[in-house]
């Protein structure tokens, strides 16, 4: 049984509606060991002979039959599985691949083979050596002569071990010498055992085969045998062909990216201020975030809130809150909290402490015969924070802390800061328990000095209520500090203690928080710079059509090479994965150089407005690192989709005749 069959084949091109004919019904029988040429004129039907033999063409009529199995053009899987596990091709120009080593344009065949790594780099030398390039396996094509191409061509069209190889005008291009050892190589392929068909124009070439085909105006007219087959020896074990691995597809396109390196760095640099610029202003707006955070927390306890007497009976808003609040300076005792109420706030979820709180109207200091009035005398809590204290501590037992201007009226602008320590007389009014006006005194020792703003007078709140007991006073509290167990539980438990209500259904207690403050600035912050980054993300979609020109641009220049693998056997899906993974390559790259600048421009920044407002205004975290690999991923994939479709629906024999 012969090794390859064609049954009536028959081909036509198509222009407009006229029929240009040119196979009319081609039969041959081919066994392994021939060296066979089928000589012809140009035009007379050789190379579209060529083509569906090598399982390139697929429109035609008639039979293809392999190894008693007939090959179904029809299906391109199959016909990809063909090429890859039968067919090894030899050009006249070549079609090496112009970005990859002599080795690699070897290894590239290898790689659809079952062999490790280790055996399919030592399979590749050994072939390089056979053909006489042992010492050019690391130049690139574009470094070797005429006769060399077309020897590493044969090192890979033998790589996978197919069993027929089809040289196309193989000696074309070369001069005398080179022709002849090139002749002897495919002579010695043949004696393997394999088949060997090769398309010519040459007499000369043709007698170097075993057999002869001649072939005219599309028909065969003649078939000559110069001499027999070579004998087939026992075959060892074959190399087993498999889909190229995803893993090969990668390093093809990261070699290629290499090689045209200075390109693609423009590519990668345009896409890389595009990232920068995203990643910068989410930077920004966290810095900003923060900076808020950090300045509101300043002023007070994000976990603690301060719980009012809800006069009016009704739901009030944070600004009724406040105008409650100072409605306390003038009628502290209808502010007044009762201990039932207390114990219903300290009853509700979330809540971790309860602590009574006082605030005075009034009250007057006394130093060294010199007297301070002030009003707002307010307890210490724990939603009062110490950073406002700007020197010493805050109060204790029987210790208050005073404001820097208070300290300056009882002392000197230039002194002041050595009050904390000193005696210092306080004076205030109150209530008793019938309402009834009392004056309440005490020596407290001054424990520190604060800012005014987020720390204003505060009197440790044990002293003051034992004050308050020896004057006959009611003890009270006119406002309460409620410290929550998580951050996220504030708003809940603000609500619930704000709908606590009494026996004619109303409101009792109103809640006042930092965090409701907190979340509405950090609202319009993340707005504004949300805003300012899809701003930015518009040099993304400039980006994006960068990578999208650049992958056509790369699909052009490559048509050839898209052909060669097609050839080999790879399949469209491995054709779209070499563009697209190109593509991810450079959005990571890219990704990686965004991350660069926006280091040193961050350091930068951060450092000139450190001194102003101490804190780094920028803040890039891990959620904006991962978020600008995948933005960038994402972009560069589907900037390549397009492209790669293209390139992996190009005809392979229209890639394979392109410049």
């Amino acid at each position: 049984m012969a090794f390859l069959e064609l049954k009536d084949i028959y081909k036509s091109y198509y222009l407009d509606k006229q029929v240009f004919p040119v196979l009319k019904g081609i039969s041959l029988s081919f066994e392994r060991g021939e060296f066979v040429s089928i000589l012809g004129e140009s035009g007379g039907g050789k190379s579209t002979l060529m083509n569906i033999i090598g399982g390139l063409d697929r429109k035609f009529s008639g039979k293809v039959i392999v190894n008693g199995k007939i090959i179904d053009h029809s299906k391109e899987k199959q016909l990809d599985n063909y090429r890859r596990s039968t067919v090894g091709y030899i050009y006249q120009s070549y079609n090496l691949i112009s970005h990859l080593t002599v080795l690699d344009n070897v290894l590239i065949a290898l790689d659809m083979t079952t062999l490790d790594k280790n055996a399919r780099r030592k399979r590749a030398l050994e072939l390089l050596e056979r053909v006489g390039l042992a010492d050019q396996v690391n130049k690139h094509p574009n470094h070797l002569s005429g006769g060399q191409k077309q020897r590493v061509a044969i090192a890979r069209a033998l790589a996978s071990d197919p069993q027929l190889i089809i040289a196309d005008e193989p000696t074309g291009a070369l001069d005398s010498e080179n022709t002849k050892e090139i002749l002897n190589l495919l002579d010695d392929i043949a004696r393997d055992g394999k088949l060997v068909i090769a398309v010519t124009h040459s007499q000369e070439v043709a007698d170097h085969g075993t057999r002869i085909i001649h072939l005219a105006d599309g028909k065969i007219d003649g078939d000559k045998r110069i001499r027999p087959a070579y004998p087939i020896p026992v075959d060892p074990q074959r190399l087993q062909s498999r889909v190229l691995p995803a893993l090969a597809s990668y390093r093809t396109a990261f070699k290629h990216l290499i090689y045209n390196f200075w390109r693609n760095s423009l590519i990668m640099l345009g896409t890389a201020i595009g990232i920068f610029a995203v990643l910068l202003f989410s930077g920004l707006g966290n810095g900003v975030n923060g900076y808020m955070q950090d300045q509101i927390n300043s002023l007070a306890n994000p976990r603690s809130m301060t719980i009012l007497k809800n006069t009016s009976g009704k739901k009030m808003t944070q600004d009724q809150l406040q105008m409650s609040a100072q409605n306390m300076m003038a009628d502290p005792q209808s502010m007044f909290i009762k201990q039932s109420e207390i114990d219903r706030v300290k009853k509700i979820a979330g809540v971790s402490s309860v602590e009574k709180g006082y605030m005075l109207p009034s009250y007057r200091l006394s130093y060294n015969n010199l007297q301070q009035s002030g009003t707002s005398l307010e307890s210490w809590t724990d939603s009062t924070t110490t950073r406002g204290i700007t020197k010493g501590h805050k109060p204790e037992n029987n210790e208050i802390v005073l404001t820097k201007q208070q300290a300056i009226q009882l002392s000197s602008a230039k002194n002041y800061k050595q009050l904390i320590g000193k005696i210092v007389q306080i004076n205030f009014n109150w209530v008793d328990n019938a309402g009834k006006p009392i004056q309440a005194q005490g020596k407290v020792k001054v424990s520190g000095i604060s800012n005014g703003t987020s720390v204003r007078t505060s009197l440790n709140s044990a002293t003051l209520v034992r004050m308050l007991r020896e004057a006959n006073g009611s003890v009270q509290p006119n406002f309460l500090s409620v410290n929550v167990k998580d951050l996220s539980q504030v708003q809940t438990v603000a609500d619930k203690i704000s709908n606590l209500r009494n026996s004619q259904h109303k409101r009792i207690l109103g809640a006042m928080t930092v965090g409701s403050i907190l979340k509405t600035v950090n609202t319009y912050v993340k707005l504004a710079s949300t805003l300012l980054a899809a701003i930015a993300g518009i040099s993304l979609l400039v980006s994006a059509l960068m990578i999208i020109v650049t992958m056509y641009m790369s699909v052009s220049e490559r048509t050839k090479e898209i052909g060669i693998l097609r050839a080999l056997g790879e399949r469209k899906k491995d054709i779209r994965r070499l563009f697209t993974s190109e593509s991810m390559f450079i959005g990571f790259f890219s990704a990686i150089l965004a991350l660069i600048i926006v280091f040193f421009v961050t350091l930068a920044i951060n450092h000139g407005f450190y001194h102003l407002i101490k804190y780094n205004i920028i803040q890039i975290t891990f959620g904006n690192i991962v978020f600008a690999f995948v933005v960038a991923l994402i972009i560069s994939f589907l900037a390549a989709l397009l492209p790669a479709r293209r390139a992996a629906n190009l005809n392979p024999i229209d890639a394979l005749a392109a410049d």
